[in-house]
């Protein structure tokens, strides 16, 4: 199976279990991959033949923006999930980071995969 990826989508959003994190908007870091055959799309050219990547970025804004997150590992559930249910991708990679969060890191995140990456006939 084929893989399309978005590497540092970065969305301001609101994520935090302190009360004071839940009224300040931070960067958040995706790296996304989904799992897709991409055969018909080589042959015909055409955007509707494929995942638009455009519309996944779009996706994930709208998850991350819609309202305040409390867990990093929520945020990345739901993007899983929408982005598997709105591509019907058989799998799909969501590696979400927010950077500054603990002091003297760079960045915490977590990464987690959902379905299976099956291989064509």
């Amino acid at each position: 199976m084929d893989r399309i990826y978005l590497r540092d989508l970065v969305i301001d959003a609101v994520v935090g279990v302190y009360e004071w994190e839940q009224r300040l908007q931070r960067p958040l870091r995706f790296d996304i991959e989904l799992a897709t055959d991409t055969r018909v799309a080589a042959h015909s050219g055409e955007i509707g033949d494929t995942v638009d990547y455009e519309a996944v970025a779009n996706a994930v804004r709208a998850i991350a923006t819609r309202e305040p997150h409390t867990l990093l590992e929520s945020l990345a559930e739901e993007v899983a999930e929408t982005l598997m249910a709105s591509f019907g991708t058989p799998w799909v990679r969501v590696a979400l980071g927010k950077p500054g969060a603990v002091s003297g890191v760079r960045e915490v995140g977590i990464v987690i995969e959902r379905g299976h990456p099956e291989s064509p006939d």
